[in-house]
């Protein structure tokens, strides 16, 4: 495949589209909008849940033009990310630093004006995690996968924040369920893609550790410490009897799976943990939300 040349165009609608990553940033908002509802079933009206979820919105997606800014070379190397607009030429660098640089702004402009500072606070933070640590970190060392567990799991925080304006345990017990389900889930990807990782330059775990035995246990580590943690909301009277069993039955399941990758160390047995994982957080967001304690 012959280099291409950078497009003296500013790029179609489309290609801008692409470069915010709409399909992942869903999960972000979804995410938020748990936290929002797990803070007040009853909300605080329809103007601050929407500029809570649009501002998260437009942050997040800011923060996905500046990762793909990043790494125009590394996912011009990988065939899962050769296509993006960035490393196909057909959006310029610097159209995409603007476009990624006014999605943030108005983003956490947006989130301080239209509903308080500490959400805007806790956007900014994911927006710098993001892409001030992890992304650069993503080159340098396997830990990446963990500096990048802390952004994905501050969406429910944003949520929180804008209805109580606190971050109190509650808050990190969302947190710390995100967080380590990510785990599991970034490190099942990683071996599936690790040849592509390998040829972009990312030492990630199974490309440092090529056997696989240390990204096994290391996924079935975080699956089985997120067992005990995703009971909490009960224990914290965030949510009832029908989500601790429920809870429970998912954790085992998730735990299973990743058991089985841990042990057999194949394709098939992480995309079946990647697939778990897809499945697992919604239904136990459903689950928290359908069966929520009121305080």
């Amino acid at each position: 495949m012959g280099e291409q040349s950078v497009s003296s165009e500013p790029g179609r609608a489309g290609d801008y589209v692409a470069l915010a990553k709409p399909r992942l940033n869903m999960l972000v908002v979804a995410t938020t909008l748990a936290g929002y509802y797990m803070a007040a079933p009853a909300g605080r009206g329809w103007l601050l849940l929407f500029h809570t979820l649009v501002g998260t919105a437009l942050v997040a997606s800011g923060a996905s033009a500046f990762n793909q800014l990043l790494e125009i070379e590394s996912d011009g190397m990988m065939r899962r990310t050769r296509a993006r607009p960035l490393p196909s030429g057909r959006i310029r660098p610097g159209h995409a630093k603007v476009f990624g640089f006014a999605l943030s702004i108005i983003g956490l402009v947006q989130l301080a004006w239209g509903v308080n500072l500490l959400t805007a606070g806790v956007a900014l933070a994911t927006l710098l995690t993001y892409t001030v640590f992890y992304t650069p970190l993503k080159k340098r060392t396997s830990l990446a996968t963990v500096v990048g567990g802390i952004p994905g799991a501050l969406p429910p925080m944003i949520g929180w924040a804008a209805v109580r304006n606190n971050l109190s345990i509650e808050a990190w017990i969302l947190f710390g369920i995100v967080f380590l389900w990510q785990m599991p889930h970034f490190l099942a990807i990683a071996w599936m893609y690790r040849e592509d990782y390998k040829r972009a330059g990312f030492p990630l775990l199974p490309i440092v550790e090529p056997d696989g035995g240390s990204t096994g246990r290391q996924a079935l580590i975080y699956a089985a410490a997120l067992l005990p943690l995703s009971l909490a909301p009960t224990a914290a009277s965030m949510a009832g009897l029908v989500y601790l069993v429920g809870a429970a039955s998912l954790g085992m399941a998730f735990v299973a799976l990743a058991a089985r990758f841990a042990w057999l160390r194949t394709t098939p047995s992480a995309r079946r943990l990647f697939f778990g994982s897809i499945i697992y957080l919604p239904l136990l967001w459903i689950l928290m939300v359908f069966n929520r304690v009121a305080p």
